[in-house]
């Protein structure tokens, strides 16, 4: 055992001389990491948070009429039991309404999603029997959406017209690789048949062949092929307007009269403006909410929308206006600009203290560690698939005076044995890192270890914080890298050129002096005070330990995973009464801006 260390503490310390003294291997290194970090850096995605992407399949029945009590106790309560022994369940959530169910459940993360469709739709099968008169269960898997922005087009148009610019408008979209998109605010027209029970009961019918009448008249099937396939044959034909639905004969009198639905019943064709839910002033408008998907740029694809939306609005109508809302690119970017700005700040902070306590070469050089670890961590991350978000650059901020401490412990040593133990540059800066790699070495893989802990965190929580730990492990194991073997060989140049004093040193010396005369007059015999009333020192020191445990105890300094950021807009909801006017609902209760009709709720937005 102790063989095997003393080899591999020879390996190390050969390895250090040779890039110590190598004249370009350290900078190959250097520059390696450095393009590895820039050509990453724009293939970064950017977002507010990592993606938390919940597995999960719903399944839903429909049973019109019935109450809640009754939908739980027939179809949730027969198919619940034997949907929570589907291997891969973490949970399930159930709800019981009018007229339909809905049970969700979330699978384990990692699973295969296709394998728990399938293993739903045979539980399913192998369930209890549900009520005659219910539907057959619908099982859909979850699809994870974040929305990037919503495109209001809006104009003195009708609303057909409109509906057709947001077509238009979808199929640019598509054409530049925005593919998740969805129109808002369109209702297409529908024939409605009101039957008048009078009639029905005059006439001898009931609704069920009414309905089976219409339903089977306006279906076609297809019937085949002739010439091979040259021509296809369908059969049946499409009645789905109001005249052809009136039309429809129920029944064949024995005076050869015949009855229609249009004798038993009121038809009639509402148009797409039947349920307008939003305005913009006293025009209609259309919404194109655009989404992204997990692997989707929320700022690129914001970029590619507005591209196109000013293209399409050289082309648009007079008075008709196509803008953006609700923007979530530039709340990302403003966080995201949040974050680097105060990084910033602290790394002119860092640079700032070095180059007072350190002489400028080895500040430099100390300094040029912070960018070339940060920008080898970026290379990792996007090797990872990892994004650029608030939880990423936080951790980036954290490792910034730990990337530094290493650095300095090299530097300042390699310093020394020049200075004072007057070793040659190369030597020195040699035997300054094989010194030093011992215990630094030790340090950051305490850190590492304790940060790495964070990755066994599962769940959604576990999703959210894993940017963390990767990053900075990412970031300390560049530090090594770059504070073993490529710093030496820097400091071994910088030492050979720091012999004489300069004027750029003058700071650090100024401050220096400053210190050994703290040290000297204050710090020296403060040390020694304390040592000599060491118990009543410790005393004081448990009982402001427990004074600080009672802010905890009494909840004065309360636990919260993350703060509620300020919102930089404010949305107004207005819902309508049930038995509200048209007119009504279309000004507002004091006749105001036309901003919603009908059942669904309008928006406004103020930015």
């Amino acid at each position: 055992m102790a063989a095997g260390r003393k080899q591999v503490a020879t390996a190390a310390r050969g390895l250090l001389s040779y890039f110590t003294r190598h004249k370009t291997l350290a900078n190959i290194v250097l520059v390696i990491m450095i393009a590895a970090g820039i050509n990453a850096l724009p293939r970064m995605r950017s977002q507010s948070f990592p993606d938390t992407v919940v597995q999960n399949i719903n399944v839903s029945v429909s049973w019109s009429g019935a109450g809640a009590d009754e939908v739980d106790r027939a179809i949730v309560q027969v198919l619940e039991p034997s949907l929570l022994v589907v291997e891969g369940v973490a949970s399930s959530t159930s709800r019981s309404s009018e007229g339909s169910a809905r049970i969700g459940l979330e699978f384990e993360p990692g699973w295969d999603m296709s394998r728990a469709e399938a293993d739903v739709k045979t539980a399913l099968t192998q369930a209890g029997n549900l009520p005659g008169d219910a539907e057959e269960p619908k099982v859909s898997r979850g699809v994870w959406r974040e929305t990037v922005t919503d495109v209001v087009i809006t104009g003195p148009l009708p609303v057909e017209q409109l509906g057709r610019l947001a077509d238009e408008l979808i199929t640019r979209l598509y054409a530049v690789g925005v593919t998740r998109t969805s129109v808002q605010g369109y209702a297409a027209p529908r024939t409605i048949v009101e039957l008048s029970t009078p009639q029905m009961i005059r006439h001898n019918v009931t609704m069920s062949e009414i309905s089976n009448l219409i339903g089977t008249e306006s279906a076609t099937a297809p019937a085949g092929e002739l010439a091979s396939g040259a021509a296809r044959v369908r059969t049946g034909v499409e009645k789905r307007s109001a005249a052809d639905v009136a039309a429809l004969v129920l029944r064949s009198n024995a005076d050869g009269s015949k009855l229609t639905i249009g004798d038993v019943a009121t038809i009639y064709v509402e148009g797409a403006d039947r349920a307008r839910a939003f305005y913009v002033g006293p025009n209609p408008a259309m919404t194109v909410n655009v989404s992204r998907s997990a692997t989707g740029d929320a700022v690129g694809i914001q970029r590619q929308v507005e591209e196109v939306a000013a293209t399409m609005a050289l082309s648009l109508p007079e008075g008709v206006q196509i803008d953006l809302i609700r923007t979530r690119s530039e709340e990302i970017t403003a966080r995201i600009n949040l974050l680097v700005s105060n990084g910033s700040q602290g790394l002119a902070l860092v640079l700032l203290m070095l180059f007072l306590f350190l002489n400028a070469r080895t500040a430099l050089w100390v300094a040029v560690g912070i960018p070339v670890s940060m920008l080898a961590a970026v290379a990792a991350m996007q090797f990872a698939g990892m994004t650029l978000n608030q939880i990423s650059i936080f951790a980036l901020i954290i490792t910034l005076g730990i990337v530094v401490d290493d650095a300095i412990v090299v530097g300042e040593h390699a310093d020394f044995r020049a200075r004072h133990l007057n070793e040659p540059p190369v030597e020195a800066a040699e035997n300054a890192a094989r010194r030093m790699a011992p215990p630094v070495f030790a340090s950051s893989i305490t850190t590492i270890i304790a940060f790495a802990g964070l990755m066994i965190i599962g769940g959604r929580m576990g999703s959210m914080v894993a940017d963390i730990p990767f990053t900075v492990i990412a970031v300390l194991a560049a530090s090594l890298i770059e504070v073993f073997l490529i710093l030496p060989n820097h400091m071994a140049h910088a030492l050979t050129h720091a012999a004489k004093a300069s004027w750029y040193d003058l700071p650090s010396r100024l401050v220096n002096r400053g210190f050994d005369w703290l040290r000297f007059t204050l710090i020296r015999p403060l040390s020694a005070l304390i040592i000599r009333l060491r118990y009543p020192v410790l005393a004081g020191m448990v009982l402001l330990l427990m004074w600080e445990g009672t802010f905890l105890i009494s909840g004065k300094v309360q636990w919260r995973f993350f703060s509620g950021p300020e919102q930089g807009s404010v949305s107004v909801n207005f819902s309508m009464l049930p038995g509200a006017s048209r007119n009504r609902r279309q000004f507002g209760p004091r006749a105001g801006r036309r901003r919603h009709q009908g059942a669904r709720p309008a928006w406004r937005r103020f930015d």
